[in-house]
């Protein structure tokens, strides 16, 4: 876990990934903490970098300054594009559950420049209303956070769950007795406050909306209701799940997440990939740099043809997930370096930034000894040791 500050206050964070790799941005529910991805992240981190944040006052992140305000979707919104700001990324994907769901659709509503896709779980324009959410405000104030999460907690979850697993009950209502008190009632406000209806404007970003069939602070009626906000964005109710799909049903919700993320890339066949695919996914694995000095250096001779490798390199191939970035990075380097060629050093430069090991640089090397030849592969380890790659130079 690391830390950033955020106008003035500690926000608790995890980046966790290859920096060559999409960025996805997770956001957790209310009285919760971004540990909810946990059973998540192993389907996730061999093809993206995640990134999940505690909200204030949750988790490890500072509470809300006492004299700081109304939280606002705003505000919430701000600390996850400082986060994707903080890991580089220009464009990021994002997912949030509940609350969390709320932040999703303030960056959709005023930033939806900086989103790839938008997947919002059990969560609504309107969720729930003004008094419900007042009324646990002050009886937060009143009570505290420790004496209401036993109240709170099970209708987190499918009742047959927590008859199954108390001790799943009983852990969230320790975790919910730690946040802080008064961030958590403000953030109540908020969403007794703070609505989407009308808010969200017809966009191109792909949106996906999951929800549970045992869910009973959003039901199926109020995401099918932001579904029709969302310009009929398509809906999966999963069947025996409450509140937490991450934590009732991860397998399910890693399997529509990984389907959701995916590039798009259609029937490659007949109309081929677009070009910003193709240069969205050269900037993530080259680096934005690398790639904006090379789009000067093109003139009117090879103009086109950066625009084909765009495609066609970085689209088709470097965009389709059936392989991850990690393995085309081996694959590609393997073959550079049996063919000898100019951009095997750009290659070597692009595995440490996927995070190869130096392990898995030896094999692909050693494999090019002895189906490409000793010249190459000797040559490709001295550019390699040129390059850094040899730890005991360290």
């Amino acid at each position: 876990m690391a830390f950033l500050d955020i106008n003035g206050r500690s926000v608790a964070y995890r980046l966790l990934g290859s920096q060559a790799n999409p960025l996805v941005v997770l956001a957790h529910p209310l009285g919760m903490t971004q540990t909810v991805w946990d059973d998540v992240l192993a389907r996730l981190l061999p093809r993206y970098r995640v990134l999940t944040w505690d909200l204030p006052g949750h988790g490890a992140s500072q509470a809300w300054p006492e004299r700081g305000g109304d939280i606002t979707p705003a505000d919430l919104a701000h600390e996850a594009l400082a986060l994707a700001d903080h890991a580089g990324a220009g464009r990021f994907h994002f997912v949030g559950t509940s609350i969390g769901g709320v932040v999703g659709q303030q960056l959709l509503a005023a930033h939806a420049e900086r989103l790839l896709s938008a997947t919002l779980t059990n969560t609504g324009a309107v969720i729930g209303t003004a008094e419900l959410w007042n009324t646990r405000a002050r009886r937060v104030r009143d009570e505290g956070l420790a004496a209401m999460a036993e109240e709170i907690v099970p209708r987190w979850f499918a009742p047959a769950l927590v008859e199954a697993d108390p001790a799943l009950k009983a852990g969230w209502c320790v975790q919910m007795g730690r946040g802080d008190d008064e961030s958590y009632a403000r953030l109540c406000e908020m969403l007794g406050r703070d609505t989407f209806t009308g808010r969200l404007h017809a966009t191109s970003i792909n949106i996906q909306l999951l929800g549970g069939s045992e869910d009973l602070a959003t039901p199926q009626r109020t995401l099918e209701a932001l579904a029709g906000e969302c310009d009929g964005a398509p809906l999966v109710i999963f069947d025996g799940v409450g509140h937490v799909p991450s934590v009732e049903a991860p397998e399910r919700l890693a399997a529509a997440l990984l389907a959701t993320l995916a590039v798009d890339l259609g029937d490659v066949g007949e109309r081929g990939v677009d070009y910003a695919t193709g240069l969205e996914t050269r900037k993530q694995v080259l680096g934005e740099e690398h790639v904006a000095r090379a789009s000067s250096k093109a003139t009117s001779l090879d103009a086109p043809f950066q625009q084909m490798i765009t495609r066609l390199a970085w689209g088709e191939l470097w965009s389709n997930e059936d392989l991850t970035r990690r393995e085309r990075s081996m694959i590609t380097t393997g073959i550079l370096a049996a063919l000898g060629r100019e951009e095997l050093e750009l290659h070597l430069k692009t595995a440490q930034r996927i995070g190869l090991s130096e392990a898995e640089l030896r094999q692909v090397l050693m494999h090019v000894a002895v189906y490409g030849g000793v010249p190459a592969a000797n040559h490709a380890f001295a550019l390699a040791k040129r390059l850094g790659w040899d730890e005991t130079l360290q």
